[in-house]
């Protein structure tokens, strides 16, 4: 069997045990004689499936009893409409610009109400996250977003900042359940699944319960939180495998020690390449350092026409997918949950071949 070293943004790559487990599973789900992707929504189980995929979240991130954990459907992207229609009664959110996807957020919202831009890296090209402190919130704002991790740019929150009364609402979806945080500081996490849950399909969203039951006139069913709180996640045919998937992850999280042990392989895998480009003058860091993400790390090699041919030389080497966004360029490493230490070492390993070969 052939597995190369993923680095894609995403969809990524997901842990080998947990793919062997899906693989054994597969055709015959606890002697049903069905696979999971055949069974009924309303079945025993696969009740059991998306009770027990919740409960695990809850434990591994300690999820308050007043938050509601959801399993939709839509991606991220459904959320940046979801989030203004449950939550905009006074027309009016504080805004986060800190790369694409908050541009896009905020692009959304602003087909429901009002948005403010209370601060931007965008003058620099979003290569570091703005400080923020509570006099730039609007006391009258529904909710302030934020994106905790942005994938492209590199770069993440270190800090979770304090909005006081106003609801923070985060895209997490690309460092969700990679470090420790703290859920009551949110009133809404949402994350698209295809980083460190599962497969592309599914997404999962975090409500404070007191965030429901607030949706606008013009909210369709479908994007109304309550619709899935009352339902429990079935009001339709929800992601049934994703679902499964996403469970198995979390049991190889549990297994692994829980989020404390994934943060600290994490930082682990993300100093052996920031300290690399570091020592580096052939590799450089776009980011500034107090912003950068230990998911999603680019690096540029100045001056020199390279790009193409590093990542062609990478992919023969079995390290597929650094290729920088295309907004960005250079290249980019996304070393999420699934990615082995070993995975990070093989990288720097041709780096350093790389650069001794091309200087």
């Amino acid at each position: 069997m052939k597995r190369v070293y993923n680095f894609s943004a995403g969809p990524s790559m997901l842990p080998l045990a947990v793919l062997e487990k899906a693989q054994r599973e597969l055709p015959d789900y606890k002697e049903s004689g069905m696979s999971v992707m055949e069974l009924s929504h309303r079945s025993g189980l696969f009740t059991d499936i998306i009770t027990g995929a919740e409960d695990l979240l809850r434990e591994l991130m300690n999820i308050p009893d007043n938050y509601k954990v959801l399993f939709v459907q839509g991606g991220a992207s459904q959320q940046f409409a979801m989030v203004p229609l449950n939550l905009m009664k006074n027309g009016k959110a504080d805004y986060v610009n800190t790369g694409s996807w908050s541009k896009k957020a905020m692009k959304e919202a602003k087909k429901y109400g009002q948005v403010n831009v209370i601060a931007s890296s965008e003058e620099d090209n979003f290569t570091y996250i703005p400080k923020l402190d509570q006099n730039m919130f609007d006391p009258e704002a529904d909710y302030v977003h934020i994106t905790t991790n942005n994938t492209i740019e590199g770069t993440a929150f270190r800090e979770v900042p304090d909005t006081g009364n106003i609801p923070l609402v985060a895209d997490m979806s690309s460092n969700i359940l990679s470090e420790e945080i703290d859920v009551s500081k949110f009133g809404i996490i949402y994350a698209g699944a295809q980083k460190n849950i599962g497969p592309a399909g599914l997404t999962v969203v975090i409500i404070r319960e007191d965030l429901i039951g607030n949706a606008s006139d013009i909210c369709p069913t479908m994007l109304d939180y309550q619709t899935h709180s009352e339902s429990g996640s079935l009001y339709n045919t929800p992601p049934t495998y994703g679902i499964y998937m996403a469970k198995l992850v979390f049991e190889w999280i549990k297994e692994l020690g829980g989020i404390h042990a994934i943060q600290k392989r994490n930082e682990l895998k993300a100093s052996l390449l920031y300290d690399y480009i570091a020592s580096s003058d052939f590799y450089q860091s776009p980011v500034a350092e107090d912003s950068r993400s230990i998911m999603n790390i680019p690096f540029v090699i100045p001056g020199l026409d390279l790009d193409g041919q590093f990542v062609k030389e990478a992919k023969e080497a079995g390290l597929e997918t650094l290729k920088g966004h295309r907004s960005v360029g250079g290249m980019r490493a996304s070393i999420y949950n699934a990615m082995p230490v070993e995975g990070v070492e093989a990288l720097v390993s041709f780096m350093k071949k790389f650069e001794e070969e091309n200087k």
